[in-house]
């Protein structure tokens, strides 16, 4: 811990701010956890638990985010002849002694404070106290293992770009749901449920043990401490087979460095589809002709909102437009993919790559940036809405619209392709055409949507106006009709590829 502090005086300098950062923090959250001395039991089971859950989440995706270099890795001991489980007590042990894990223990004190206010025994406080932190320590050694061994040698930017961007899918909904509450010196019913829940798993038993007996739930007590008592005992388990393996397997050097600095093709899996989306990741996230595409998406789904707000349209019904519209253009986006690659689909052809490995990797990347928006977007929208009832709702119809959109645009790319601007040219440049073929399919996959995604957006129309009963009927409706779309989809543009190959060689050719 002190040999952290040394190095060149940047390194010191930006080390001793992230430590003030981190202890400020630390004051402000154990300053807000010791208010709920004078809180009611409900309200300080909710937040202890929710604060709990997220600590010990926290200590197991983060080593494999950070990506640091561990220095109690037990393959560094492996030139020691040492016995495994010596070993992996004593590196579990060390990994006791750290500034996050102190962090930690000052946040369970003055939980056990506000649970000692609250009725508890103070032995039942302090045992569950010692029971969080083990379970913490014990996830972030295997979560370093696991990052050490598997994916270390793979480790590029976009893993951890990867990784960055699902906590602000997971994070971005949860603050908005958050907002949306009322408290009102209570807590909400959807909150409640929620550390309810969290206390019946792994990351939140630990937590949710003083809490239940000062609810005076016995059954709920027992119930968290047996979850977290098995959870401990399969994560020690699971620290000492990975450091069996650590001291006995040897890793093959050329397979740990033969794919670096590959960018996207260093994560994806070596078959053809794994290559394909890949390479169509690389041409989204770079190509401007891409990038000014998905980019427009949620400008032309926001839009709408003037001209209804306007025309007089209730605001909590306008909230709900631009999550279809979103949904619909991502799934009618990827229906020219074949023309905007075509400088490179001649390879597939030639290569006799099948067109079901063709399909599903063009449309990786097409999911990779229209998920988060959309799991972004949806919640936002129910939160301006103001009921939260019909968030399946909105998840359905926004499932079927986009997954529909793809099954279709598997389909219209290899039978209809049509010219667009070539590689490095303007994306508002486009090519004359001889034909009505790029109209024609534009228009097929997009009332083609609509049409097949009926039942779900009726449902949808139903539940905001009549019934919120009907909200999960939506839902289902809408995932089913999409994923029945997509599949039928990608089968019949597979089968079309496949056929179409000189055709799509020839349309490369001349575009």
């Amino acid at each position: 811990m002190a040999g952290s502090l040394r190095g060149t005086a940047p390194q010191i300098v930006s080390r001793g701010l992230g430590l003030l950062v981190l202890a400020a923090v630390v004051v402000a959250v154990c300053a807000g956890t010791l208010t709920l001395v004078d809180a009611p039991a409900p309200v300080a089971f909710a937040l202890l638990v929710l604060a709990g859950s997220a600590v010990a989440l926290s200590f197991a995706a983060a080593p494999i985010v950070a990506g640091a270099v561990d220095p109690l890795d037990p393959r560094r001991f492996a030139v020691l002849g040492l016995e495994s489980q010596p070993l992996a007590w004593l590196l579990a042990g060390a990994g006791f002694l750290s500034v996050p894990v102190l962090a930690v223990l000052a946040f369970d004190v003055c939980a056990a404070v506000v649970w000692a206010a609250h009725g508890v025994p103070g032995l039942v406080s302090a045992l569950t106290a010692i029971l969080h932190i083990a379970t913490c320590v014990m996830l972030a050694r295997l979560s370093t293992a696991f990052g050490s061994a598997v994916l270390r040698p793979r480790r590029t930017r976009e893993l951890s770009g990867l990784f960055v961007l699902g906590i602000v899918v997971v994070l971005v909904p949860v603050i908005v749901f958050l907002s949306s509450l009322e408290w009102e010196g209570r807590v909400p019913s959807a909150l409640a449920t929620a550390a309810e829940v969290l206390g019946r798993t792994p990351i939140g038993a630990a937590a949710a043990v003083p809490g239940a007996l000062a609810l005076d739930d016995g059954a709920a007590a027992w119930l968290s401490t047996l979850v977290a008592s098995a959870t401990l005992a399969l994560a020690a388990a699971g620290w000492l087979l990975a450091v069996e393996r650590a001291l006995t397997t040897v890793d093959n050097p050329a397979a740990a460095t033969g794919r670096g600095g590959l960018g996207w093709f260093a994560l994806v899996p070596g078959t053809p589809a794994g290559v394909i989306a890949a390479r169509g990741l690389v041409y989204w996230l770079r190509d401007s002709r891409y990038i000014v595409n998905f980019a427009i998406i949620p400008v032309a789904g926001l839009l709408p909102t003037v001209p209804l707000l306007v025309a007089g349209v209730p605001e909590p019904i306008v909230a709900l437009v631009p999550v279809p519209i979103i949904a619909l253009f991502f799934g009618w986006l990827p229906h020219n993919d074949v023309a905007y690659d075509s400088s490179a689909v001649w390879m597939h052809i030639a290569a006799g790559v099948r067109g079901v490995s063709d399909r599903l990797g063009r449309l990786v990347p097409v999911l990779v940036i229209a998920l988060p928006v959309l799991a972004i977007a949806i919640p936002i929208a129910t939160a301006l809405y103001g009921r939260w009832a019909v968030l399946p709702a909105i998840s359905g119809v926004a499932a079927s619209l986009f997954l529909t959109g793809l099954g279709l645009s598997s389909v219209a790319s290899v039978i209809a392709p049509y010219a667009v601007s070539r590689p490095g040219d303007s994306p508002f440049q486009q090519p004359q055409r001889a034909d009505s073929t790029g109209v024609a399919a534009q228009a097929m996959v997009m009332l083609g949507t609509i049409m097949l995604s009926a039942p779900a957006l009726w449902l949808g129309w139903l539940t905001v106006t009549e019934d919120v009963e009907r909200a999960m009927a939506t839902m289902w409706t809408g995932i089913g009709v999409g994923l029945g779309v997509l599949l039928v989809g990608v089968v019949l543009g597979s089968w079309i590829f496949e056929r179409r190959g000189e055709r799509i060689m020839a349309f490369a050719g001349t575009t």
